[in-house]
C-alpha cells in the first residue's frame, strides 16, 4: 500500500524530448508525479545511481525503477489503464509501434544533443546542422509515408495514442531547433498543429 501512495519521480531534463514523451504520457494518464529536472545527467551521481548509463527520462514508481522514455512508456501502459496509449485495432497498434520506432531509433539518436556537438567539433556548425537536417528528413520521409492511410486529427486517428507522443517533441525539435523546411511533409505538419493546440504539450514547453 505504501508504493501506490507514492508520488512516482521522474528525472528529466527541460530540453529532453524522451522525457517530454514520458510527461505527455503521464498528464494523459492523470498520474501525480514529482519532476526532478538533471542539469547535466552524466555527471549527476542521484541519477547514475538509478541508472548507470546516466540518460534522462527515468521513473521511479516505488520500489521499480524504469529507464528508457519506449520502456517507461510501456511500463505506464501496463500497469496504468486509464486513457490507454494503444489502440484496440492490431493494425493501427502496429503503425503506433513503428511510428514510435521510427522516432526512437532511426531519428532521435542521431541528432541528439552529444551527437551534434561532436559533430560540430570534428566537421564545423555548418556540418552540425547539415547532419541533423539529414537524419530527421530522412526519417520525416518514412512517417510521412507510414501514416498517409491513417493520419486524422491524430496519427492514427481521431485519439491520441503512443506513436503522437514520440512525433509531438520531435516535430518540435525539427521545426523550431534545426528549421527544417516541412513543405514535403503536409500531414506531419497538420499534426504538429494539434500537438501545439494540446494544453499539456503546451504547459511541457512552457517549462523548457
Amino acid at each position: 500500500m505504501e508504493e501506490e501512495n507514492t508520488a512516482m519521480k521522474l528525472y528529466s531534463h527541460p530540453m529532453s524530448s524522451c522525457a517530454r514523451r514520458v510527461r505527455l504520457a503521464l498528464s494523459l494518464k492523470g498520474l501525480k508525479y514529482e519532476c526532478i529536472n538533471v542539469d547535466n545527467p552524466l555527471e549527476d551521481p542521484e541519477l547514475l545511481k538509478i541508472n548507470p548509463m546516466g540518460y534522462v527520462p527515468a521513473l521511479v514508481d516505488g520500489s521499480i525503477v524504469v529507464s528508457d522514455s519506449y520502456a517507461i512508456l510501456l511500463y505506464l501502459e501496463e500497469k496504468y489503464s486509464q486513457h490507454a496509449l494503444l489502440p484496440q485495432n492490431i493494425i493501427k497498434r502496429s503503425i503506433n509501434y513503428q511510428v514510435s520506432s521510427i522516432v526512437s531509433s532511426s531519428i532521435q539518436p542521431l541528432q541528439n544533443t552529444n551527437i551534434v556537438d561532436y559533430i560540430e567539433e570534428i566537421a564545423g556548425p555548418d556540418e552540425k546542422l547539415a547532419w541533423a537536417k539529414y537524419h530527421i528528413r530522412n526519417g520525416f520521409v518514412a512517417l510521412e509515408k507510414l501514416l498517409v492511410n491513417y493520419a486524422a486529427k491524430y496519427a492514427t486517428g481521431d485519439e491520441i495514442y503512443l506513436g503522437d507522443l514520440f512525433l509531438a517533441p520531435q516535430l518540435y525539435n525539427a521545426i523550431c531547433l534545426y528549421k527544417l523546411d516541412m513543405t514535403e511533409f503536409p500531414i506531419l505538419l497538420k499534426l504538429n498543429k494539434t500537438y501545439n493546440e494540446m494544453p499539456s504539450f503546451q504547459q511541457i514547453m512552457a517549462e523548457s
